[in-house]
């Protein structure tokens, strides 16, 4: 029974092909098939076609496009110039535009006319961006100015543009150094820094999108020659605050911090003095003041090392001395005083100064007689100053200082501004109607170490005084008793009587005056 069922299926599916299959008797209406769309790239595409009917016949076949909907022959078209006698075939689209929608179907023109398959759509791959580099302006020893332009995108986002520079490759890429100036088309500016002097360097701008990187093309610059006048490194740490009150310095912030500096004629030879108050200090040098330049600590045995930690050190008034080119340092703390056949230890030992963190200065009295005197630290002469020009700067090992008046007289040495040290030397006197010879004469005080001022026990009259220095009107005080200030108003005496006054030479100079 199966086996009849099956052949009659069999002679069906025969009659019914044989009334379907074309032949010279036989003929189908045209039909026509878009069936497959392969290998988009940024500027080619492949469209298949496929016959199902030809009908009478077609005298040409292939596929129009366009970046409408709907293209027709009179748009644009590849004619199907291989065999004839498959069903399928194939052609390539080619010279299209990338990152662009384009609409294709197969077409056949016969006889009747032409016929179309079904439409597909597709968009072309985008490709490398376009970009060219500018020409370097601006050089200097350390830096230079670049550049370029994107002139496509390349159909796809610039997400990256700049330019790539090299002391070593002559087409360096984004594997060397490089700067990033934004995205998109257009011109772009490149600054180039941190680069060593007289060196050549190669440079090229790029641009990236999706599809990966481009380069302009390479061009060559050497940066000029680096003179070195001075250098400038500053002393941040934990012991900042602290150590310098009433100032704006702060712990651990460079530009906030002491500083040591060379000289035009040794610009590699940096010295400076920086006090540590604590117990123990912590600190470092760094050579920009926003942390931005190379920053170094402890290498071991006076070794500066970029990588090394903190440098530590017990409190003391520091003499900082750096080499920048073998990367060392010292570090001395320091006593200062005053030494000379003019002080009261000759030139066997100096007389002590006392270190003021307010004025950042050493301050002091002493009897001098009319010889020289100069200033040492540490009973050594490996650290002393005087004075070639004779005025009031300091000079390392300098000439010996003169005093030409014998008197006590009070110092002030300032060794806060690096390579650019001072002193004042000056001996004070009374002056004012309330005074014996009223405003002609001075009357000299003397310098008292208990109280760590300069005093005076005398007869005043009811009047004004003030105190002036070196028996000349270059420089004197009077004002508020709490705060005297230089050149400031008569000092009222409400009374007469005998007087004891205490004049103190602090960072904000005062003076005390009590009827005995």
């Amino acid at each position: 029974m199966i086996n009849r069922i099956l052949a009659v299926l069999i002679v069906a599916l025969a009659v019914f092909v044989s009334c379907t299959k074309e032949s010279p008797d036989v003929r189908l209406d045209p039909s026509l098939s878009t069936s497959q769309l392969l290998n988009v790239t940024s500027d080619s595409a492949t469209v298949i076609g496929f016959v199902i009917a030809q009908g009478s016949g077609f005298t040409e076949k292939g596929v129009c496009y366009n970046t409408e909907a709907n293209p027709t022959i009179s748009n644009s078209k590849v004619v199907y110039t291989g065999e004839d006698n498959n069903a399928t075939f194939s052609v390539v689209l080619s010279g299209l535009n990338f990152a662009t929608t384009y609409y294709a179907r197969a077409y056949a023109t016969g006889s009747g006319g032409t016929i179309y398959g079904e439409e597909y759509n597709f968009t072309t791959l985008p490709e490398l961006p376009v970009v060219s580099t500018a020409e370097i302006t601006l050089i200097t020893g350390t830096s230079a100015t670049g550049g370029g332009e994107v002139t496509s995108n390349g159909g796809a986002e610039i997400t990256a543009r700049g330019v790539c520079f090299s002391a070593d490759t002559i087409v360096p890429s984004i594997d060397d150094a490089h700067t990033s100036d934004s995205t998109g088309i257009g011109q772009f500016i490149s600054e180039l820094t941190n680069l060593a002097g007289s060196t050549k360097y190669y440079v090229r701008a790029y641009a990236t999108n999706s599809v990966g990187t481009v380069y302009g093309e390479a061009f060559e610059f050497t940066t000029l020659e680096i003179i070195i006048t001075s250098r400038t490194w500053y002393v941040p740490g934990d012991y900042v605050a602290a150590s310098y009150p009433d100032s704006t310095f702060a712990d651990w912030n460079p530009a906030n911090s002491p500083f040591i500096q060379s000289l035009e004629a040794s610009p590699d030879s940096l010295e400076g003095y920086v006090y540590m108050i604590n117990e123990s200090n912590l600190w470092k040098l760094t050579t920009q003041p926003d942390w931005n330049g190379t920053t170094y600590g402890d290498g071991g045995e006076g070794i500066l090392d970029p990588e090394g930690g903190d440098i530590s050190s017990p409190a003391g008034y520091y003499k900082l001395n750096v080499d920048a080119a073998a990367l060392t340092y010292t570090a001395v703390a320091t006593e200062w005083g005053v030494i000379g056949d003019a002080t009261p230890g000759g030139w066997e030992d100096e007389t002590p100064l006392s270190y003021d963190p307010p004025s950042m200065t050493w301050r002091g009295g002493l009897h001098l007689t009319a010889a020289n005197f100069k200033f040492r630290a540490n009973h050594t002469w490996d650290y002393n100053y005087g004075s070639t020009a004779e005025n009031d700067t300091l000079d390392f090992d300098g000439g010996n200082i003169p005093v030409d008046f014998e008197a006590d007289y009070f110092f002030v040495l300032d060794l806060s501004h690096p390579n650019a040290y001072t002193y004042t030397a000056n001996y004070w006197g009374l002056i004012g109607s309330a005074t014996p010879d009223g405003w002609e004469t001075d009357q000299d005080m003397i310098w008292d170490a208990e109280t760590q001022s300069l005093t005076i026990t005398l007869d005043l009259v009811a009047g004004e005084i003030k105190f002036r220095a070196n028996d000349a009107w270059d420089l004197d005080y009077g004002g508020d008793i709490n705060a005297l200030t230089p050149g400031g108003a008569n000092i009222p005496i409400a009374e007469d009587g005998n007087y004891t006054i205490h004049f103190y030479l602090t960072s904000v100079p005062s003076c005390t005056i009590v009827k005995n």
